[in-house]
């Protein structure tokens, strides 16, 4: 399957460049990765100008003949400077591995460490391959925090920050090796200059404009604040006042019904343990809570106004109403994704990753964000689906693997509901 080519930023000893990535595609029966390069040499660029100066010009490069190049010299300068997600700063490692393993640096590492991967794998950097294969830790960190805690966990750690410390200079100095930054044309580049300079013009104007609509807002708050408190006083119904929501959950063979909230935007279940309370009606749900027993003690019991649901229930009181935003239905869509991008509901597929990541969020599983990663073939299929770009390729098939995929990730989901 052909994929889109990507703008990377490589933080090197050289400093900051940009380049072009090919995730993996399929071609000819035949997989496929690559860079904006030429044989041994890869090809960055200061800025975002002078890429977009290179590829509007170059006649020669090993990604001339991907299936979706010809899509690239028409972008415009703003399309060609990577974005957070794909920035990656090989030199600031070694100050990563100095701190504790927390979530936002193990990821932020794997994303690092699987960039390093692939430039190893397309311009057969052996000595590369082997450092990284010389600590397992490399291999782990793209499953979040859990194998590095506890003592063989620190001990992980320990083996990853050493290994960093005595031979990633040696990464360093063979990816900065690589490296060739190619003349451009100069009448080109004097014209994608002025984009780049417009853009950031705008951006900045775009910035201003928004603090002084701020500084307009809050007048205007001033002026209608007793007309808000009126509507702040209006009844916004029992669930939306203690902050939980009933969900339902519709599958193949069954509807469920069971509630989450959220805990400083971390997502929190009925159920502990990883095991979510599912119910085949709103009625058994509510009958459940107000026998209290077991219910009265899931995580949910950490939120604040868990008490408040238990009294109404136990009076009788409790009324299950579903908001359709807080309708997840996962019947169908794997064999919509068997078919393409077309046959798929951005809509339904939206909800359903919404509520397969909240799960995984929730007892502290990465596979659901490795599994949608923009790196993996089924999260470049639903990137496709939710956040359409009319200068992307268009996902072609077979769907094979994206269905065993996303199935797999919803028999996962499926096997941690708790049925009443």
């Amino acid at each position: 399957m052909a994929q889109d080519i990507i703008p990377i930023e490589l933080g090197l000893p050289q400093g900051d460049l940009v380049t072009l990535w090919a995730p993996r595609w399929r071609e000819d029966g035949e997989e496929w990765e690559a860079f904006l390069g030429d044989e041994d040499a890869l090809y960055a660029f200061p800025d975002a100008a002078h890429l977009a100066a290179y590829v509007r010009t170059a006649e020669q490069h090993d990604l001339i003949d991907h299936p979706a190049w010809e899509a690239v010299p028409e972008l415009n300068v703003p399309e060609l400077i990577p974005d957070d997600d794909h920035s990656y700063d090989l030199v600031d490692v070694p100050q990563m591995v100095a701190e504790e393993p927390d979530s936002w640096t193990l990821s932020e590492l794997a994303d690092i460490v699987g960039i390093v991967r692939s430039l190893a794998d397309v311009c057969e950097l052996e000595e590369v391959h082997e450092i990284l294969d010389s600590c397992e830790g490399f291999s782990l960190l793209d499953q979040g925090q859990l194998p590095f805690t506890g003592r063989e966990g620190a001990r992980l750690w320990d083996d990853l920050s050493r290994t960093v410390s005595e031979k990633w200079d040696t990464i360093l100095d063979t990816i900065d090796e690589l490296v060739t930054v190619p003349e451009v044309d100069a009448a080109t580049l004097e014209q994608t200059a002025e984009e780049l300079a417009a853009f950031h013009e705008e951006s900045a104007a775009a910035e201003a404009g928004v603090d002084t609509e701020d500084e307009d807002l809050d007048t205007v708050d001033a002026d209608t604040e007793e007309d808000d408190e009126d509507e702040d006083d209006e009844p916004v119904g029992f669930w939306a006042e203690v902050g939980i929501d009933p969900i339902k959950i519709v599958l193949s063979e069954q509807e469920y019904y069971t509630l989450r909230c959220y805990l400083d935007d971390e997502p929190v279940f009925l159920g502990s343990d990883g095991r979510i309370e599912a119910f085949t009606s709103p009625k058994a749900l509510a009958r459940k809570l107000a026998d209290g027993g077991e219910l009265a003690n899931t995580d949910l019991a950490d939120v604040s106004t868990w008490d408040e649901v238990l009294t109404k229930a136990t009076a009788g009181e409790l009324e299950i109403v579903v908001d359709p935003d807080n309708t997840y239905v996962l019947t169908g869509l794997d064999s919509d994704i068997a078919d393409g991008p077309d046959a798929i509901d951005p809509t339904q597929l939206e909800l359903a990753v919404e509520l397969l990541t909240d799960t995984a969020d929730w007892v502290g599983d990465d596979s659901v964000a490795t599994a949608l990663s923009t790196s993996e073939s089924l999260g470049w299929l639903v990137s496709f689906v939710l956040r359409p770009d009319p200068t992307r390729l268009t996902p072609s098939a077979p769907f094979d693997a994206e269905q065993k995929a996303w199935r797999g990730l919803v028999d996962t989901f499926e096997d941690r509901l708790h049925v009443n």
